[in-house]
This record gives C-alpha cells, structure tokens and sequence, in this order.
C-alpha cells in the first residue's frame, strides 16, 4: 500500500469494513443519540452491520434518534497525526447541501494550515453521501496506491465526483416528514396512497437529495432504480446498494444489476447519519454515469471556480 499520504472520510461515506481494511481510509464518526444516549455511527473494531441493524431496528420502533454533525476539532484530531508524521491529507466530506460538516472541515483546514504550513491539506465536497461519497474516496485510495500523487488525486475527485450518480427510493414518508423534507400532509397523502418518493443527488452546487420522480408501491419503486442504471450508468462494472435493513431487496436488486453487466455489487447497511432521515426499507444505488449537472450549472460552477482561484491568488 502506498502511504505517501493518508486519506480520510466522515461516517456518512458508508464504506464497509472490507474497503477500509483494504485501503486504510480513516473514518471520523457523526454521532447519534437514541432517547438521549449517545453512540457513534462508526466504531473501529465492531462490524458495522450489528450496529446498523440495532439501529433500524431502535428507528422502526419509533425511538428518538437525532444526528449531529462532526466539529472542527474531531477533524483536527483525527488528521493531526497523519501531518505530524509529515504526510500530506485528502479528506473527503458528505455533501454541502445535507450538512454542515463541510464547513466544519474547512475550518479544521485552515487551522491546520497555520500549524502545518509545509503540507497539503484537501478538503472535498463529495456532492453526494453514503456510498455515492464512499466510493469516490475508495478509487481515490486505489489511484493513490498505483503511485497518483495527492494533487492528482484531488483533482480526480473534483473532476469526477458529479458523475457519481446516486439514486435513492424510501419506504416510509413519516422519516422525510421528521426531517422536513416532506410536509405532514404529503406524508399522509402518500402514505394512503402507496407512494414512494425517489430522490436523487443533484448537479447543485451545494448539491442535495431532490424528489425527480413518484412511484406507486414498492415494485415499481425498485424498477425505478433498475431504470435509472440502464439509462446514466457509463461504467456499470460495479454497482454499490446501501438498504434500511432490507437485505432481501437488496439481493435482489443486486442480481437485477448483474444480469444488465455489472461484475461487481457492493451491498452494505445505509449510513445512520442519513438514515435517520429516510428510515427503514430505503434502498439507495450509487454508479459512475452521466454528469449529474446541466450545462447551465457546469458554467456557473467553471466561473466561481474561476472567481475563487483569482481570489486566493491576489
């Protein structure tokens, strides 16, 4: 393994136990609360699927499960060694638009900066979460150990992060409701009716989660997802699944992927920082496809780029 320097995510990036063992991706966990107790999402040393399972299980009984963010020092803590040992740090984040951990690790950059001037720190917005934000820091790690520098692997992450493409169907309105994603009426509504909302990662910047489509009950929901691979996925070769403790439609799910060419299906548990808010039964599928932004909103990005390197050079 190459460790000309260390790469890090927040929990909210999903991976699963194999890929960090196999990558050496340093994890910094969100935390939760369950009736007022705290726990982390992520745990070293403790499968993430007994964690995950007791927590859908916590979610489905209607305990009070609230998320917080990760704060400027616990990024400092955790990146301080790596620096200290004179490597230089990529630090992958959950999207803008879903939370405010982003700004929390650049602030824990800049701070950084001024006690480590000699070394690079890169924060990135992943514009996406669970394994859409996983899997971005997961080839960057694999780039990294074909000899990549940090500089190129950055400005991988950033050249290619829109064309991970994330799709996600819930099984339950009254978690988006929660959160205020939805109103009650709508949750009610839909409930009666059998909808179900399919969200998906925006070419926004910041992006976020948006309702493009409603499906009535749960089959066609899943088709939905089947149809959105065959329509945007570029590179099909792997698929990852993330569910709300719905194995058994993941599974399935993952078979439908292989017969239409994918060689590989990750499946894990869905975050818990993001599965508060979309409960148990979500099934969400994460590939590299289409760019997700319109030509309009790949301007406008190009441009504030443009303005902020000026800026930073003057």
């Amino acid at each position: 393994m190459n460790n000309s320097f260390d790469i890090f995510a927040d929990s909210a990036a999903n991976l699963t136990d194999e890929m960090i063992a196999e990558t050496g991706i340093g994890i910094i966990p969100f935390h939760y609360t369950v009736n007022g107790e705290e726990y982390k999402c992520h745990e070293e040393g403790t499968p993430f699927a007994e964690i995950a399972k007791d927590f859908y299980a916590k979610l489905a009984s209607g305990a009070d499960i609230r998320t917080s963010l990760v704060c400027e020092q616990q990024f400092i803590d955790a990146l301080t060694p790596s620096l200290e040992q004179g490597k230089d740090v990529i630090l992958v984040t959950i999207t803008e638009g879903l939370s405010g951990t982003n700004a929390q690790a650049k602030k824990a950059a800049e701070t950084l900066k001024e006690k480590f001037p000699d070394r690079k720190i890169y924060v990135v917005d992943s514009v996406n979460a669970s394994l859409g934000e996983g899997y971005l820091a997961y080839k960057c790690a694999k780039l990294r150990d074909t000899g990549e520098s940090v500089d190129e692997c950055a400005k991988w992450l950033e050249e290619n992060k829109y064309r991970m493409n994330s799709y996600v169907t819930v099984n339950d309105l009254k978690y988006l409701k929660k959160g205020g994603r939805v109103s009650a009426i709508a949750a009610i509504a839909g409930a009666i009716l059998n909808i179900k909302p399919m969200l998906k990662a925006n070419g926004g910047s910041p992006a976020t989660l948006a309702v493009y489509a409603k499906e009535r009950g749960r089959r066609k929901s899943i088709d939905a997802l089947i149809k959105a691979f065959e329509e945007y996925a570029t590179e099909p070769e792997t698929v990852c699944i993330t569910h709300g403790d719905c194995m058994d439609d993941a599974n399935a799910l993952a078979e439908e992927f292989k017969k239409r060419g994918a060689k590989e299906v990750i499946i894990e548990y869905y975050d818990l920082c993001t599965g508060a808010h979309v409960g148990p039964g979500t099934l969400a599928v994460f590939f590299f496809g289409k760019d997700r932004r319109t030509p309009q909103e790949v301007t406008e990005q190009k441009r504030l780029l443009s303005f902020l390197r000026r800026k930073q050079q003057a």
